[in-house]
């Protein structure tokens, strides 16, 4: 199985800003999209945190922009889990690249898991250490 997921991007025109290029505040959510496309394909989604009554949220994104993207670029989101402890915490790595092969954004997410009913820091169900922990891989790059 692999441990990257990819998930192409085209921005639309309401996602160019003032400078003619996309947004930061769009990349921002580009990470979530990209992030909830790999949990879904893993087979967790929104109904099962609601279900365990856990989910992870975000508690620090480490963002760097490299190359703007502009209105007809294709970009292709890769992330990976880099790093899951199987108790409270895990970090997303993400790398986005234009039509050219050129690196537009490198980003690092990182999570806690909280019980949804409350918003106070849990331990991890066991599906979610198993299901992220299988595919944590060790960054090389960022």
């Amino acid at each position: 199985m692999t441990t990257s997921f990819t998930l192409q991007w085209r921005p639309s025109k309401t996602d160019i800003d003032h400078y003619g290029h996309v947004n930061n505040s769009i990349y921002v959510k580009q990470l979530e999209t990209t992030a909830w496309a790999h949990s879904n394909a893993l087979g967790l989604d929104f109904k099962q945190y609601q279900q365990l009554d856990a989910g992870m949220v975000i508690t620090h994104h480490d963002i760097h922009y490299l190359y703007p993207v502009w209105l007809d670029d294709i970009i292709t989101c890769c992330t990976h889990i880099i790093e899951c402890d199987g108790k409270l915490r895990l970090s997303r790595g993400f790398e986005f690249r234009n039509q050219h092969d050129q690196i537009v954004l490198r980003a690092q997410t990182d999570f806690a898991c909280i019980t949804l009913s409350t918003g106070k820091p849990r331990r991890m169900p066991s599906l979610f250490a198993e299901t992220y922990g299988s595919v944590c891989v060790t960054e090389t790059s960022t």
